[in-house]
């Protein structure tokens, strides 16, 4: 075994990366549970170490504990090695201003602001600009009789609405849409993508500074905490990367289990109790965050039978830690209501309460405008077709062929989607 500047890189070791995190990640963390135990030595891009927690009960103990599993990300023992290039510098960044790597008091003055402005949002407006932003989508493609759910609905839906009630306005928040997409795909129009986000936040913000309204952004200006404009942007970038991607997955691996599953096939004819159903088993099963990065080890500790060296870097396996068998005995079986999946995250870093609610809001309504507008929606392809982005962090489909019979579109003449 060799060990660089920390922790192990050995012949067992596993990369982050591959099909199989693709084809079936259920069994790929099944094996290293039983290879490694509840914490798994793996390698991220450039052979750089890390640590992935498998176990339920690990991961509740490393995110319970943020003095000594910290999330501030100056502690890594590796920062020596990695490149400026470094592939994954937008997911695990250093002395970045946002709420993502701020620690201690401050973080929770953060917290405490972000979700004061999300809980400022009315909730009958949430659902409304839901609807209609759904209806809006769909009259683009119903007369057609076939489309792509992933790229004509899910991927647009969340950016949309969050858009506006963080104060953009409609005619802002269209290419803002693109520019997260491309950002979040990773590819030659990442950077770009990113660059167009950050402009249009301290845009927003000047705006706001101009005319105060009755929206996130304004609530976040106005807080008592004294933040930055700069932090205010970068928190709203996250907020909006974090809202945006993770909802798109949770909408498609829903309405995928509800097309494929005949225990849900109620849903289908307008059964809304099912949809709540599907959306909670996906979060177990299916979960849209998968791995998570990260946690840093303050000094050196023991976990699951593991030496963890200071500056450690520890990944949080979400789904597999919701698939450990000591808590989930019986796989087959469907969760119900059970709410202890460790999606959203857990401690005092987990994703705020407000906003696990407003994607929530965002995914169950168009899930529910879809399928009373396409009340007979089917797969265009076999689901054995069906493929899903090669990403350990994020699990979601390429994309999702459905057939339906054409409708009328609903939309005002001349608006977004409507008829001309």
């Amino acid at each position: 075994m060799t060990t660089v500047s920390g922790c192990p890189v050995t012949h067992t070791s596993v990369p982050l990366s591959g099909p199989r995190f693709q084809s079936d990640p259920v069994q790929l963390y099944r094996d290293l549970r039983r290879d490694h135990g509840a914490i798994a030595p793996v390698v991220l891009d450039g052979d750089v170490p890390a640590w992935l927690v498998l176990g339920y009960r690990e991961l509740h103990q490393v995110t319970g504990d943020p003095v000594l599993f910290s999330r501030d990300s100056d502690l890594w023992n590796q920062w020596d090695r990695i490149p400026d290039d470094w592939p994954l510098l937008p997911m695990i960044g250093r002395r970045q201003p946002s709420i993502l790597y701020t620690v201690g008091e401050r973080h929770s003055v953060r917290a405490m602001m972000i979700s004061n402005a999300l809980e400022g949002v009315d909730p009958f407006s949430l659902k409304r600009y839901a609807e209609e932003f759904a209806d809006e989508l769909i009259d683009r493609f119903c007369t057609k009789g076939s489309v792509d759910i992933i790229a004509e609905y899910a991927k647009l839906l969340p950016a949309l609405v969050l858009a506006r009630i963080y104060g953009f306005s409609d005619e802002e928040a269209h290419p803002l849409v693109g520019a997260i997409n491309d950002m979040i795909d990773g590819r030659e129009r990442a950077l770009a993508g990113q660059q167009h986000l950050a402009t249009s936040m301290f845009q927003l913000l000047a705006d706001k500074h101009a005319e105060p309204c009755d929206d996130v952004a304004t609530r976040m200006l106005g807080d008592a905490g004294g933040f930055t404009d700069e932090e205010v942007a970068q928190d709203l970038m996250v907020m909006m990367a974090a809202g945006h991607q993770p909802t798109a997955d949770w909408m498609g691996n829903s309405l995928r289990l509800m097309l494929t599953d005949d225990r849900f096939a109620a849903s289908l004819s307008g059964g809304r109790h099912s949809v709540a159903e599907a959306m909670n088993e996906v979060l177990w099963e299916d979960t849209p965050t998968q791995n998570v990065a990260g946690r840093w080890a303050a000094r050196d500790t023991h976990i699951g039978g593991r030496h963890i060296r200071a500056g450690d870097l520890l990944l949080l396996g979400l789904a597999a830690a919701n698939g450990d068998p000591q808590v989930r005995t019986d796989g087959s079986a469907l969760t119900g209501g059970n709410n202890a999946f460790l999606s959203f995250g857990h401690g005092e870093h987990r994703c705020p309460f407000p906003a696990q609610e407003t994607a929530e809001v965002i995914a169950r309504t168009g899930i529910e405008v879809l399928l009373d507008r396409l009340p007979d929606v089917d797969l265009a392809v076999p689901a054995e077709q069906l493929t899903r982005r090669p990403s350990p962090w994020l699990r979601g489909l390429t994309d999702l062929p459905v057939l339906f019979t054409p409708t009328p579109a609903v939309g005002r003449p001349g608006s977004f989607g409507g008829p001309a």
